[in-house]
Parts: C-alpha cells; sequence; structure tokens
C-alpha cells in the first residue's frame, strides 16, 4: 500500500523497514510528516488530539483518554473533555482501532466518525561515513482519523457509527446457553 518516490541520484531505492544487510551503511537519520489539516469536520476547539504511533503503549494511551473524558486529570480538577481524536499512519493504523473499540467500551455512549487519508511522510538516511551524502525518501502512507464524541454527530457523516450498546451476559443467561450446547 506504500507508495514511494525517492530524489536519489543512482537509482536506488529502499524500503520504508530497517535496510537490508547488504544496505547497512545507510542509516534514517531523520523524519517529518506533512502536517494535514483534520479530514474530519466541526471538531470543537477543546478536542484531545491522540497520535498513536507503532511503539506506543496502548495502556498508556487509554489510561490519559478515559481519565480526560471521565473528567479527571493530573491535579484531579481538569474539566472533562467531550471529544477526543486518535490518529495513526501506517502500521500504527491497527493500534489505533485497538485503542478506539477498548475506549469504547470503557465510556459508554460515545458516537464515532472514522476517516480514512494520506499523508507524506519525508525521510532523511545517511550513506556511508566516507560518502557524506544524505538522500531524502518521499513516501505517501495510509492514515486514519476517528473522532469519537459524548455528544451527537452528524449521522449523514460518511464514515459515522452511532453509540452501540454492549450487554455483559448474567450468570442466568450463561447457563441457559451452556444447557442448550450440551443438549444438542
Amino acid at each position: 500500500m506504500e507508495h514511494q518516490s525517492s530524489s536519489l541520484s543512482s537509482g536506488d531505492q529502499f524500503a520504508s523497514c530497517p535496510p537490508q544487510p547488504e544496505r547497512s551503511a545507510r542509516r534514517r537519520i531523520g523524519r517529518s510528516e506533512e502536517r494535514a489539516p483534520f479530514p474530519i469536520p466541526g471538531l470543537a476547539a477543546d478536542v484531545l488530539h491522540m497520535r498513536v504511533k507503532e511503539g506506543s503503549k496502548i495502556r498508556n494511551l487509554l489510561r490519559f483518554a478515559a481519565a480526560r473524558m471521565q473528567g479527571e486529570g493530573q491535579d484531579g480538577s481538569a474539566a472533562a473533555v467531550r471529544q477526543v481524536v486518535f490518529t495513526g499512519l501506517g502500521r500504527g493504523i491497527t493500534k489505533t482501532i485497538t485503542c478506539v473499540e477498548i475506549l469504547k467500551r470503557k465510556v459508554a455512549g460515545l458516537h464515532q466518525v472514522s476517516k480514512l487519508c494520506y499523508m507524506t511522510v519525508n525521510e532523511v538516511w545517511e550513506s556511508a561515513p566516507q560518502e557524506a551524502a544524505t538522500t531524502t525518501v518521499e513516501r505517501t502512507v495510509p492514515a486514519i482519523c476517528i473522532l469519537l464524541s459524548k455528544d451527537p454527530l452528524d449521522p449523514q457523516e460518511l464514515g459515522y457509527q452511532p453509540p452501540q450498546t454492549f450487554s455483559v451476559p448474567t450468570e442466568e443467561e450463561e447457563r441457559r446457553r451452556d444447557l442448550r450446547r450440551t443438549a444438542e
């Protein structure tokens, strides 16, 4: 899914993953992302923005986001936020979706709008020390932005999902289900 275009003079191209053993003379020394506006219209001014990266710890992200949505801050006096946006790109997309799904179970009644887009990432690679040359590679990677809101959102918006109701089965329902399985 990744598109590569580069400004390499020798025609060499290398993937976004770490260099292969035969290319160990190159190492990434910098990375920058093109800051694009959020693809979700009508965001509140006090929206909490959570950037999820490939190495982010889910428990840390969720602890912070859930505390802010429930009005619990570091000093105990923070006001609850009404909306949170989770953004992830590349390999961080799956972790972003996982965070959103867990938070929807922790904080009931959240409306959701999901948007997919592409972002441009510029990477600067350094060659072997004797060459002292740098190479810039521009890649276009997929990204996802997911808005969770306590307030109702426009149901006509593409990517909208209404709040879900999660029911936890009671012990009696579990017992009946087990009896039906054994009867079959």
